[in-house]
């Protein structure tokens, strides 16, 4: 049962890291690393930051630590710093990183028996101690979240990539815009 289990966290795990990687595709550096959001948000950052956390979370706190590491993962390196690329960083090496990641990842669920202890260094006292189960369901959702907002922030840049021409051209997709800000004026009385 558990490597049935762990195969489908992994393989929903894949989905969830191939949607932040397909929502650089097109875009130029400036526009993968400039912040979309009043806080900050950008797309490889989410890569950048979903990086550290499998790497620390599926490797490093199931006794796995990989054989490399991320700069922005040493407990010198100052909190938040795994959101954003430095100017040093390049898109690609990023990208490179987070593959080692993803394999070495992989191979720990292929692995490692789900009920495996785990530890959590920086979780709050009394609650450290866990399991490498929780820990991948964990890393996933944290995926998939950050997939979401990467399609949000792609969309943002470019409208019609998400526009999916199953559904309409643009001339549907306009009326379809139009519809539903029809319907948030209607309900508020606006």
């Amino acid at each position: 049962m558990t490597g049935l289990v762990a195969e489908e966290l992994r393989k929903y795990l894949d989905q969830s890291r191939d949607r932040l990687i397909a929502a650089l595709d097109g875009l130029s550096d400036h526009e993968i690393r400039r912040p979309l959001t009043p806080t900050g948000t950008n797309l490889l950052g989410l890569i950048k930051h979903c990086a550290g956390c499998e790497w620390e979370y599926l490797g490093n706190c199931v006794g796995r630590t990989p054989d490399f590491s991320l700069p922005w993962t040493l407990d010198e390196a100052w909190d938040g710093v795994d959101m954003y690329a430095l100017a040093h960083e390049s898109g690609a090496d990023i990208l490179e990183l987070y593959a080692r990641v993803r394999a070495h990842s992989d191979e720990t669920l292929r692995t490692l028996p789900l009920d495996s202890p785990a530890h959590v260094r920086w979780w709050r006292e009394g609650t450290r101690d866990t399991t490498f189960a929780e820990l991948a369901v964990r890393t996933l959702t944290d995926a998939a979240q950050h997939a979401g907002q990467a399609d949000i922030l792609r969309e943002q840049l470019r409208p019609d990539s998400a526009r999916d021409p199953d559904y309409g051209d643009a001339a549907w997709w306009d009326a379809w815009v139009q519809r539903v800000q029809a319907a948030a004026d209607e309900a508020t009385g606006l």
